[in-house]
């Protein structure tokens, strides 16, 4: 069953709140996940919060915390569910689930503040998006690209190669949060904001949880990005003993099914056959140690029958 979903204009009022240390916000916070039906927060209490915790905010994007990396992934995954439904068969997300946690563990970044979470979309585009924080989507028509677990392995090791990277936070740093710390500035300890001002602020932020889902699902990570995520996975997979070579194999299967100019992958990555090329010298010549062949052919069998 799917599980009710935020509004974007409910994410941005949490996403606002959670950069904010004074623990007046942090009751307010408490006040509106059990509401979840924000007509305003343009409390007294609120403002004079938002308006005291100006330096805080201006810190906590400097340096953003794990918790709070979890809560702007949560807020992302929330607006992806809007736009994609959830592949609910169970056994089906409990297999890239076990998978991508043995993954994660060989990883520059093995834990985030609230785990890797893997989810399976429900739709034949090829395409997986990750989250801040560890919050991974794969969609059914990109795993049907595999061949063998070692190919679902590699999609799911290069989206870990983005969490590890932290490019999702790279992406937020780009977006609107220089015009809300300028907004911020102006206001002192003694001074307190308009419910217009504090309006104006708050869909700031909702522009920038919207940016965030814009450059997962329409333009995508850089090329730059792309590649580090791709030379990531290669390391991913060598240290979990999978053959890397199987990502290459996906990218191949990827070049045959993407239309050009379609939604997906042929969207926001790089042409597959340019990232073969430096995924193959990546690779080298190393040869993966032996596998239980046959474990691993039944796993995947009865993975792609649940798919």
């Amino acid at each position: 069953m799917r599980t009710a979903k935020l509004s974007v204009a409910a994410i941005a009022a949490i996403f606002l709140t959670i950069f904010l240390s004074c623990e007046s916000v942090r009751d307010s916070v408490k006040e509106l996940e059990k509401s979840l039906g924000i007509q305003t927060i343009a409390s007294d209490e609120r403002v004079e919060s938002v308006a005291k915790s100006a330096e805080a905010v201006a810190k906590s994007f400097e340096d953003i915390t794990p918790e709070q990396e979890y809560y702007i992934g949560r807020a992302v995954s929330a607006t992806i569910l809007d736009k994609y439904e959830p592949y609910t068969e169970e056994s089906a997300n409990e297999y890239i689930n076990i998978l991508g946690q043995a993954l994660a563990l060989f990883s520059k970044r093995p834990e985030t503040f609230g785990g890797y979470h893997f989810l399976i979309l429900d739709t034949e585009e090829i395409n997986a998006f990750a989250a801040p924080g560890g919050f991974i989507f794969i969609s059914r028509g990109l795993l049907r690209c595999a061949n063998s677990e070692d190919g679902v392995a590699s999609v799911l090791a290069h989206e870990i190669g983005h969490v590890q990277e932290k490019h999702g936070l790279k992406a937020i740093k780009k977006s609107r949060i220089t015009s809300a710390l300028a907004m911020l500035a102006k206001t002192t300890a003694e001074t307190v904001m308009t419910s217009e001002e504090l309006d104006q602020l708050t869909s700031i932020f909702e522009d920038t949880i919207l940016d965030i889902t814009t450059t997962l699902i329409d333009s995508g990570y850089s090329m730059a990005q792309e590649r580090v995520a791709d030379l990531d996975a290669v390391e991913i997979l060598k240290s979990a003993g999978y053959d890397p070579r199987a990502l290459i194999d996906v990218l191949w299967v990827m070049d045959a099914k993407l239309e050009p100019g379609g939604r997906g992958f042929g969207k926001t990555h790089p042409d597959p056959e340019d990232r073969i090329k430096y995924i193959e010298k990546e690779i080298g010549s190393y040869k993966p140690p032996p596998a239980s062949g046959e474990k691993r052919k039944e796993r995947f069998t009865a993975f792609m029958e649940s798919l």
